[in-house]
């Protein structure tokens, strides 16, 4: 069976979502970003061991990744294994939060 490729997208919240070269501004702390996301059942997996630096919460079909130690943030990796599962999650949290995806590969903004 072929390996499936893991599709990395970067999420933001755009200053202007018209024009993508205005910049971004916070997704929001931590705090805010995981509460927004655990509306769309993901969340840390419960484990007492974190990865160095790193916050991994867990959704349909994708991970989401942020570096911690950061008051607010600015962009969180999501890591996509199920594209199927993942897609029409991550559309639904982008359409809530005023957010984008942006594919680090070819540079396309969704959502």
């Amino acid at each position: 069976m072929a390996k499936r490729k893991k599709r990395i997208l970067v999420m933001i919240n755009p200053r202007d979502p018209e024009d993508m070269l205005a910049g971004n501004i916070e997704l929001g702390s931590p705090k805010e970003v995981c509460s927004a996301l655990a509306k769309f059942n993901t969340c840390p997996d419960g484990a007492e061991v974190k990865r160095l630096g790193t916050m991994v919460l867990h959704g349909p079909g994708y991970t989401v990744e942020y570096a911690m130690g950061h008051d607010v943030l600015m962009q969180v990796m999501v890591v996509v294994n199920n594209m199927d599962f993942a897609w029409p999650v991550l559309s639904k949290i982008c359409r809530k939060n005023s957010w984008k995806m942006q594919d680090t590969e070819s540079g396309q903004v969704f959502g």
